[in-house]
């Protein structure tokens, strides 16, 4: 029997949209009905955030660290970072080295923050990204301590979590892996649930299965390497 030896179905946005509304035992009827659906797409995905690591989710970046600078933005839609270090050198050379996360109340209470050296740990000021009402958009900052003592010495690395894009129009294709799709649809029909008449017998149903569809599809996204435990060494 012959394949279609192809791999590249996906669903946009009408298409999960309708797929929830069907699962609720109604039908998408208006316009109104979609910006309801993206709506609560939106509200599902940052639902995903809180829950834990999506590993699709995960970029690596670098910053530059300049003489005598503390303060760094990091890309506006970063949730977290989950690795970091500072990288000297480079080619046969290269180094990354250790600088420890620290909370507010340690970094506010370091006496000189304009100290210099080479940067030991990293203050992580996890802003919104949101623009105030100055028009300045609050980026989340790293504020590192010591302040670098040389420019062109000292890179900081990290693999940072962002967020999901956002749901966007009817023909777009969502910003997540294809094994994700059921949980997603799960997860839509389940909210829209709770704003739909017609799906009131059915909310219970609905949450239960977008519970197990994130149970599955979470245990899939997940780092498979061993956990893998070693001592750091802390240079000041």
């Amino acid at each position: 029997m012959a394949t279609t030896d192809t791999t590249t179905f996906n669903l946009n946005l009408n298409d999960i949209a309708e797929e929830a509304f069907s699962r609720c035992g109604t039908e998408m009827r208006t316009g109104y009905d979609l910006r309801s659906a993206r709506r609560s797409l939106n509200l599902l995905t940052i639902d995903w955030a809180n829950r834990g690591i999506n590993l699709w989710t995960i970029e690596e970046g670098s910053i530059p660290l300049t003489q005598g600078t503390i303060a760094y933005d990091l890309p506006v839609d970063t949730i977290d970072l989950l690795e970091h270090q500072v990288r000297t050198g480079s080619g046969s050379n290269q180094q990354d080295l250790t600088i420890s996360r620290i909370s507010v109340s340690t970094y506010a209470t370091i006496p000189n923050k304009n100290n210099t050296g080479r940067p030991v740990q990293v203050f992580i000021d996890r802003q919104t990204g949101a623009t105030n009402s100055s028009g300045t958009v609050q980026n989340p900052q790293i504020k590192v301590w010591p302040a670098p003592d040389q420019s062109n010495t000292y890179t900081f690395v990290y693999f940072r979590m962002r967020r999901i894009q956002d749901a966007g129009d009817g023909v777009n294709t969502p910003d997540i892996p294809f094994r994700m799709l059921p949980c997603l649809v799960a997860g839509l029909a389940y909210y829209l649930s709770l704003k739909v008449p017609e799906a009131k017998e059915r909310m219970a149903m609905l949450k239960q299965e977008y519970e197990e569809q994130w149970l599955v599809a979470s245990s899939e996204d997940r780092e498979k390497a061993p956990l893998r435990l070693a001592p750091r060494e802390f240079l000041y």
